[in-house]
């Protein structure tokens, strides 16, 4: 145990205010969720970027049609 010791808990744990409701949660936790979505397909975009010679044709996107 860490008595004693005010960094015994990781960092993410320490931030996490005491008393938080369902609701503070589930926001922190859709905008948590948001960010590394956004990050990974950041990342994705890049190596896709990273993969295509200068000389390949590029990639049209097409819209699917509407169901």
């Amino acid at each position: 145990m860490c008595l004693g010791v005010p960094d015994c808990q990781p960092e993410a744990t320490r931030s996490i205010p005491f008393g938080m409701n369902d609701a503070e949660k589930k926001a922190r936790l859709a905008e948590a969720l948001r960010q590394n979505l956004r990050r990974r397909k950041a990342q994705a975009r890049a190596q896709e970027s990273e993969d295509v010679p200068d000389d390949a044709p590029q990639r049209v996107r097409t819209q699917s049609p509407a169901s």
